[in-house]
């Protein structure tokens, strides 16, 4: 029997599908979810980033490495109309991580978040064709363009997140996620992907969808 899943629309270059947990949820991994979250989270912030550092004797030292290409990328679309596949597949398989650690801080699944395997989350972004593709001068204001996004994903987060916090309650007491919850927490996740495909993965020219379809 197929895995019921909540699908974004094809038509649009940046999709996101997270199978729906049609089952009982581990009731003490979702109470103790913000702790056993500790050690992925770890891992995620050093790929992405983050800087941990200490100070001693004017020493400064950083352990981190990573985070989305976005400003390289724009520099070679725009002087060398190239998107180089190595950076591409960089960004898509930090995206790809950094949302199975979401679905997993937003109790979508109870299944610890992999590295490298797909698990429960699907995304799919096709590699960019940049001569034929991508406007050469559209990404110096992709990330301004879609200001009115940012600005409803922010209101939509908020929602997100009191959703969650309901869910969590749900699984402890029934052990299941309630699908309109979980449908609207992926939705709010794809619209994101879309926004974040477009204005910083720099992967499509096509303007995000308003929707959580």
């Amino acid at each position: 029997m197929a895995k019921e899943t909540s699908r974004t629309p094809s038509k649009y270059p940046a999709t996101l599908a997270i199978d729906y947990p049609d089952r009982p949820l581990n009731r003490l991994t979702t109470f103790f979810r913000m702790f056993t979250l500790i050690p992925i989270a770890i891992i995620l912030a050093l790929v992405s980033g983050a800087v941990f550092g200490s100070r001693m004797h004017n020493w400064y030292g950083l352990f981190a490495a990573g985070g989305i290409l976005f400003l390289a990328t724009l520099l070679m679309i725009l002087f060398r109309q190239k998107y180089p596949r190595w950076w591409f597949d960089w960004n898509i398989a930090l995206v790809k991580f950094s949302t199975r650690v979401g679905a997993y801080i937003g109790l979508l699944t109870d299944v610890y978040p992999s590295t490298d395997e797909e698990q429960s989350v699907h995304i799919e972004i096709p590699y960019p064709d940049v001569p034929k593709d991508l406007n050469r001068w559209l990404p110096l204001g992709k990330w301004l363009f879609a200001l009115p996004h940012y600005l409803i994903l922010a209101v939509l987060t908020v929602g997100a997140i009191v959703c969650v916090v309901i869910a969590w309650f749900a699984i402890l007491f029934t052990g299941r996620y309630p699908r309109g919850l979980f449908d609207f927490v992926v939705g709010v996740g794809r619209w994101g992907l879309r926004v974040g495909a477009y204005a910083f993965l720099l992967t499509t020219d096509r303007y995000p969808l308003f929707s959580l379809d």
